[in-house]
């Protein structure tokens, strides 16, 4: 598979499990959006710092467009690229943050990790006397 395959399957796999078996809908809240159009701001500066001074390159046979053929460099924006980055990176970076968000509110709703880690265990009862050596 090539990277834009896989980029386009992670999106819609997130983007399902979000939906319908977490079911979490964190797509259809306008605080999702609002958030994650603050990520992507930033998922762009470091992306465009990435592939723009060349720190990380990209096969053009695996992704959408290619680098320029005179200088070797990506474009800043178009053939397949924004701020120098490749589409997809952007694509893997939604299914990333939705996957990470949703499972933070399903564990949330579970109850998981509601309380501090530090101190007792949560087990105990409160009030118990501990044995002390």
């Amino acid at each position: 598979m090539s990277y834009t395959q896989l980029a386009v399957t992670g999106v819609v796999i997130v983007v399902l499990f979000d939906l319908f078996v977490f079911r979490t809908r964190l797509v259809t809240r306008k605080a999702f959006w609002v958030s994650y159009a603050i990520i992507f701001f930033f998922q762009l500066i470091t992306n465009g710092m990435f592939t723009g001074f060349g720190i990380v390159k990209y096969d053009g046979d695996a992704i959408v467009g290619s680098t320029s053929p005179v200088t070797g460099a990506p474009p800043f924006i178009g053939d397949g690229r924004i701020a120098f980055a490749p589409f997809e990176d952007l694509m893997f970076g939604f299914s990333l943050v939705l996957l990470s968000l949703s499972l933070w509110v399903l564990f949330g709703r579970w109850g998981i990790n509601r309380t501090p880690t530090a101190g007792p265990p949560i087990w105990r009862k409160k009030g118990a006397k501990i044995n002390q050596a």
